[in-house]
């Protein structure tokens, strides 16, 4: 059952909006920087998303967006700053438990081959923690697959390969979730189904959501705040309304 947006806005806002509201952070960045060499791809950071959250992460291409995603779940290593997990320090996690924790979501859906069922078994497989068929037809259920066990990844359109990445990332039972431009790939419908994923799992589990987008209407529908970023530093973070009509996403 896809959640309408204007009800899964509201469950976010008594979750999200007003300062005092907005409850303990999930992540934490602490003035987080990383270069290669000269380059500066991401430069003092600051930032603190909390539980229930969704922060979108806009900004001009090349401005760090998928570079401060990347240090989030350890794909990079900062060079400077610190970041936090449920308040500690996430280097003191083991990091395949880290992003068990923190899952990701690519804009390609990069499946590997085989069934669905082999996709969605994967991650906890890894773990020694196998799925139950009652909990793989339960994420398909919740990603509006239902039926797909068996289905080869070969055959899956665009739209159901993304829902299928979902689907993988939701088996590790991660309480963060980092998206990374996860429509761009899409055509309009099957944009808006994801969006539409995308509230209902942070509304029904109260997961933190960082996403990264150049699409500003999609920031509008989906954040309460957005933080916007150039050449590695961030200007604007605020209400995504006001960060919006302030800055321009190209």
């Amino acid at each position: 059952m896809n959640l309408p947006f204007d009800h899964a806005n509201n469950v976010l806002d008594a979750a999200i909006l007003g300062e005092s509201s907005r409850g303990r952070p999930a992540v934490e960045a602490h003035d987080v920087t990383r270069t290669i060499g000269d380059r500066v791809l991401v430069d003092h950071v600051n930032v603190d998303v909390a539980i229930g959250e969704i922060l979108a992460v806009t900004g001009p291409s090349g401005a760090g967006k998928s570079s401060f995603l990347r240090l989030v779940n350890r794909l990079d290593e900062p060079t400077a700053g610190k970041i936090l997990i449920d308040g500690g320090d996430y280097r003191e996690i083991d990091t395949s438990d880290l992003r068990r924790k923190v899952g990701m979501v690519m804009q390609s859906a990069n499946l590997f081959p085989g069934s669905v069922r082999d996709n969605l078994s994967f991650g906890p497989a890894q773990s020694q923690q196998g799925l139950t068929e009652d909990e793989i037809d339960e994420l398909l259920r919740r990603v509006g697959l239902e039926g797909y066990v068996n289905n080869d990844v070969n055959t899956l359109s665009g739209g159901e390969a993304q829902r299928v990445s979902f689907a993988r990332t939701l088996a590790n039972k991660p309480s963060i979730l980092l998206l990374d431009e996860p429509t761009s790939a899409l055509d309009e419908d099957s944009g808006r189904a994801i969006e539409e994923l995308i509230l209902k799992v942070v509304a029904e589990q109260q997961m933190t959501c960082i996403m990264v987008t150049h699409n500003a209407s999609q920031a509008a529908r989906l954040a309460r705040r957005t933080m916007y970023m150039v050449r590695g530093r961030v200007v604007a973070l605020g209400r995504t309304r006001e960060v919006l009509d302030a800055h321009s996403v190209v």
